[in-house]
């Protein structure tokens, strides 16, 4: 009987989410992940096979079979998990070979690992700021990034502008902090614009400042050699931190990462709540994600295909009419700016075979709603070419281009 009063508000609220036309649907896949998936929509409907544009596989080896052996021979030799923390009886030397392989493969010191980067951007600010320091953050940071920040209750939170370097450098000229650090995504998951990490190193060291950079959408594929926005703009040895995850182009299961100054790591193992109190990684994720290091670092094909893909996806939307954020990276928005309209998009884009979600609030801000498309390295020409024909056809029913 005591729920029944809480079980009427929180109805309450489903029904406010649904009539504002913010409710949102899961989709049951029912294969592997890749370019082209088997989904059932709705629940409990036979299966549908579809053209897969919104997966962060950027370079489609959720599937592979050489990162799937990989993950079951970790299976065979590691068993299925430790159950327990790293700090008592939950790390394996495999653990450690992966922590060594992402600090080379990332130019850093040290890695400490995470069950997700979502916990890794918890950790962080906590532990390494307190109320005499201060977080200068970019407003499209990502929501770990900002659950991470309010964490760190003490720490003096300011928050400038996406990418205005006037304002971040006005407010880092205003600061008497003891520690200022400046908090950003290296690809910035929803528009799919890098950060002007150029620009950003040299106000920090103008300024004395860290560099914290989250690359989750960016390690594996963006710079020549797969090691992110840091290589991209040539301040690999300037960024003094970076978080990232296994769960995008690193074969797309789970796990994160930290890596920097050995300083900052040494302590996280020490301090940080997500590491300390959270199960070790299994040994699965472990192996594949170390077989998948090894993939990209000899071999920049699916890296390249991915590039020259995206450039063909973003400049036949623009010539179909549509609007377009921004950017070049393998994330192009489609902006609709009306959540309804977005998951009417949506759906009628699944019954012409091509699968892709609505974003609307609270995911981006009011009345930003899209259609954020993903390329794949798993996606081949004749599928990009299917789903064009798609969205002209869908773009012209709902009225969003003629």
């Amino acid at each position: 009987m005591s729920y029944k009063k809480a079980q009427k508000i929180y109805a309450d609220v489903i029904n406010e989410i649904k009539e504002s036309g913010l409710y949102k649907d899961e989709y049951i896949i029912t294969s592997p992940q890749g370019g082209e998936i088997s989904v059932q929509f709705p629940q409990g409907s036979i299966n549908k096979n579809v053209l897969n544009f919104c997966s962060n596989n950027y370079l489609g080896l959720a599937s592979h079979k050489d990162v799937i052996a990989a993950a079951k021979n970790g299976l065979d030799n590691y068993g299925f998990g430790l159950s327990s923390v790293r700090f008592i009886c939950g790390t394996q030397d495999l653990h450690k070979k992966l922590e060594e392989q992402v600090s080379s493969f990332l130019g850093k010191e040290d890695t400490i690992l995470f069950s997700s980067c979502f916990d890794a951007n918890a950790a962080i600010f906590e532990v390494l700021l307190n109320e005499e320091d201060a977080i200068f953050s970019d407003q499209l940071v990502h929501a770990s990034i900002i659950d991470g920040e309010r964490l760190a209750k003490k720490v003096e939170r300011l928050i400038y502008p996406h990418s205005d370097m006037v304002e971040l450098e006005k407010m880092l000229a205003n600061s008497n902090s003891r520690i200022k650090m400046i908090v950003t995504d290296g690809v910035f998951s929803m528009d799919g614009d890098m950060a002007k990490l150029d620009e950003i190193v040299t106000l920090a060291e103008k300024y004395e400042a860290l560099v914290f950079v989250d690359d989750s959408h960016a390690t594996g594929l963006i710079g020549n050699t797969g090691r992110g926005t840091p290589e991209y703009f040539n301040v690999i040895d300037k960024v003094d931190i970076i978080s990232t995850t296994f769960g995008k182009a690193l074969g797309g299961a789970n796990g994160g990462c930290i890596s920097g100054k050995k300083e900052i790591i040494s302590l996280l193992r020490q301090r940080a709540r997500p590491y300390l109190f959270s199960n070790t990684l299994m040994p699965a994720v472990v192996s594949a994600t170390i077989k998948v290091l090894e993939i990209i670092d000899k071999d920049f094909t699916l890296k390249e295909k991915l590039i020259r893909m995206s450039e063909y996806w973003r400049a036949s939307l623009i010539n179909l009419g549509f609007d377009i954020k921004n950017g070049n990276t393998p994330i192009i928005p489609v902006m609709l700016y009306d959540a309804k309209l977005a998951q009417d998009f949506a759906r009628e884009l699944f019954n012409e075979g091509v699968y892709v979600r609505g974003f609307f609030y609270p995911v981006v801000a009011q009345g930003q709603a899209r259609i954020r498309t993903q390329i794949s390295a798993s996606l081949t020409e004749e599928d990009l070419e299917k789903a064009l024909f798609a969205f002209k056809k869908v773009g012209i029913k709902l009225g969003v281009i003629k």
